[in-house]
Order: C-alpha cells, then structure tokens, then sequence
C-alpha cells in the first residue's frame, strides 16, 4: 500500500484499492451522490477516478482515503486531502456512498486526515470547494470550523461548476478545541 492506514471510532482510512471498485462506481453511479463531484459516470469511468486518486499517492505522497466502516468491513466512500493541477488549494474533501449519508462519518473522517493533513504533510491551510447548492458539505465544512472565503474557481474540465472556498489554516485548526 502506497500510504497509511488511519483508524477513527468507526472507521478505517487507507489508500485505495482495486478491490475498491464496486463501491466507487456505486458512489460514482449515483445521481445524487455523485451530483456536486463530478456528476454520475459510467463504471469504467469511476475506474479512471479510481486510478487517478490512487495514482496521487505514488505521485504526490498523498491522496483521499478509501473509507471502510470498521463495524461491517464496508467501503463506505472517499475522503482526504487532494490537490490536483491546478486545484485552488490544499483541499480535504470528502464524497459518501447514500448508505453512509446522515452518520457523522464525513466529519469523523475528514477532522482525522486534517489532523493528517497538517501533521505529516505539513500544510499550513486547508480547503472544502463546495457547490453553494451542496447543502451537506457545508454543514460538514461548518462542523469543521471552516469559513467561506467566497467563490472559487476549479480547473477544467470543472471551470463552469460554481464553487465556494471553505477554509481554515493550521492555527485555526489548533485553535478549535
């Protein structure tokens, strides 16, 4: 495995796997799962993103985490510090297949690989680049104690997709508790 393996409460974080597949392309399959991540794609297309986030741990030394609930050994989504070309910053993101909705695991996750984040690959800020229409990550970036910044804009082939900048930097992370 090309990265940790973090455990929260309930769940297990490590880099993703190909046996990962049949939960990615049912998160990526989903209408409204996959609406404010890309929109619902094809299974050889959740393949490539698949690839693609595995290969940012061999290239970058980091990527989102396959999430595992620990109770039931199921993939349960994606979530993690990402930061492709031309990403407007050092984000902690997160996408949760529909039975995982509602459970605090996207907060539960994402407050561990900040931790992460900060910790070990030393960054100084992290962001959430939310949809304004995502009702739920920005309850998630609230809980968080992230701020929005106002919009952002994302590479292609996303530059259309209105986003805004959630964000908050190290000492304010520390600061929280």
């Amino acid at each position: 495995m090309l990265g940790p393996t973090i455990e929260t409460e309930r769940l297990l974080l490590r880099p993703p796997l190909e046996a990962d597949l049949d939960g990615w392309a049912e998160l990526m399959a989903d209408e409204e799962c996959a609406r404010f991540i890309g929109g619902a794609v094809p299974r050889s297309t959740a393949w490539r993103g698949l690839a693609a986030v595995a290969g940012s741990w061999a290239l970058k030394g980091f990527g989102m985490f396959s999430v595992v609930e620990k109770s039931t050994g199921q993939w349960v989504g994606r979530l993690g510090p990402w930061q492709p070309e031309g990403w407007p910053g050092t984000e902690v993101g997160w996408g949760l297949v529909r039975s995982a909705w509602g459970k605090g695991y996207a907060t539960e996750g994402a407050a561990r690989t900040i931790d992460w984040a900060f910790d070990v690959l030393g960054w100084d800020e992290v962001i959430h680049s939310i949809d304004p229409a995502n009702a739920g990550s920005i309850a998630v970036a609230r809980r968080l104690g992230s701020t929005n910044r106002g919009p952002g804009a994302l590479p292609p082939p996303f530059e259309s997709d209105p986003v805004d900048i959630w964000a908050q930097t190290r000492e304010q992370w520390r600061s929280r508790c």
